[in-house]
């Protein structure tokens, strides 16, 4: 195994949850604010997964005083606390960028039982 693989499973990190396109999930998101630290739950909808490995990132959007906003948030990042898994959204695609131009009632995913 070279070395850049091998630091590379070294920081890969299995205590985070299964998730998919669809789900409601709560992200813990370490924050430094000077020489402080606090944590902060950005709470959304998860509209992909993209790329493997050390790569691998998700984007989450939520609406936030009527605005929506998107994070993208790096899967392996040691800023991630945690990340709850809310409720599991039932779609068909893997990226559910259609979301962005909906509100309302039209912008509900069915929850998957």
């Amino acid at each position: 195994m070279d070395l850049v693989k091998q630091i590379q499973a070294e920081q890969i990190r299995t205590d985070l949850p299964d998730f998919a396109a669809g789900d409601n999930i709560s992200v813990h998101y370490k924050i430094k604010e000077g020489d402080k630290e606090r944590i902060q739950v950005f709470q959304g909808t998860v509209l992909q997964r993209r790329n493997t490995g050390m790569d691998e990132t998700f984007t989450v959007r939520k609406i936030s005083s009527g605005v929506g906003v998107e994070r993208i948030f790096p899967f392996h990042s040691p800023f991630i606390d945690k990340i709850e898994l809310n409720r599991r959204g039932k779609v068909r695609r893997a990226r559910i960028f259609y979301l962005r131009g909906r509100s309302g009632k039209s912008a509900r995913i069915k929850e998957k039982r």
